[in-house]
């Protein structure tokens, strides 16, 4: 017998589960990534009041705890754009937001977006959008082959020494650069726009006061880092609301450690590796 194209799934929690095939096609698609950033260091900054600007975004102002589909950059993200997002930390199923169409799939829901191309961001373009892609880290880079892997699946994608984990305005320099892009895109074209915020990436010392280069990266610069992102990115939610509402997507492609149980790094099978933050939300339009 031919399995069903979609489980019977249901979508228990509207909120959790927004119904996509309402927003896609209606509402522009941010999708920020913020590479390598943990979930307990992300919760710790929303509870103590130290990155106010996302916490008022985050549903009841916390993090949600979620689990990476990859444990670094490339597998990661290959997983998400074809519809892997970061999937909830507890026992499933889990409806997902976008999935291509694969039958017999057990996490396609009523509210899934189904589309029919091998990845979400084809997927978004055959619906109208312009598919925009802001590279942060080596991935993204273009200057290899394999830097153009990911890029490539967009229509439009930047990255420049200035995006990259050695700069310490990146953030800045990626958020000026989706501002022209936002202001020359035609009113009436729908949008999805993808940023690969390299700031909490190693090197990450010198966003803490008083820290050397001898000294290197640690949980605290990681944190120092995330607060960095904190006061610069209600600058990008108002350019990209300044258009119509958008349907933001906030998380982390996968986590790294500072010398928890001996290990360093990512690309690992530890948990502060596998355990990411993970939020949705509606820019509403500006008034």
């Amino acid at each position: 017998m031919r399995p069903p194209e979609t489980s019977p799934l249901p979508d228990l929690n509207p909120s959790m589960n927004p119904d996509m095939n309402e927003i896609v096609g209606r509402d522009d698609l941010l999708l920020l990534t913020l590479d390598t950033l943990r979930y307990d260091v992300a919760a710790e900054l929303a509870a103590a009041g130290r990155t106010p600007h996302l916490a008022r975004y985050l549903p009841g102002g916390a993090w949600e705890k979620r689990h990476a589909p990859g444990s670094f950059t490339y597998a990661s993200h290959q997983a998400m754009f074809a519809g892997y997002l970061p999937t909830p930390a507890a026992p499933g199923p889990h409806p997902r937001l976008f999935a291509a169409r694969f039958a017999g799939s057990e996490t396609t829901a009523s509210g899934t977006y189904v589309f029919d191309t091998p990845d979400l961001v084809s997927g978004l373009a055959a619906a109208g959008y312009h598919t925009a892609c802001i590279g942060g880290t080596g991935f993204f880079n273009k200057r290899g082959a394999l830097g153009g892997v990911l890029p490539g699946l967009f229509q439009e994608s930047h990255w420049e020494p200035g995006f990259g984990v050695a700069s310490p305005t990146s953030f800045e320099q990626q958020i000026a650069c989706a501002e022209h892009l936002i202001a020359r895109l035609p009113a009436e074209r729908r949008l999805f726009l993808f940023v690969n915020v390299s700031a909490l990436h190693q090197p990450n010392w010198f966003y803490e006061p008083g820290a050397t280069a001898e000294r290197g990266d640690t949980r605290a610069s990681h944190a120092a880092a995330l607060e960095y992102v904190d006061r610069h990115v209600e600058r990008l939610f108002a350019a990209i609301r300044a258009r119509r509402r958008c349907f933001a997507i906030v998380c982390a492609d996968h986590g790294t450690a500072y010398g928890d149980d001996g290990y360093t790094g990512h690309r690992l099978g530890h948990e502060v590796v596998w355990t990411v933050p993970y939020a949705h939300f509606f820019l509403e339009p500006s008034a």
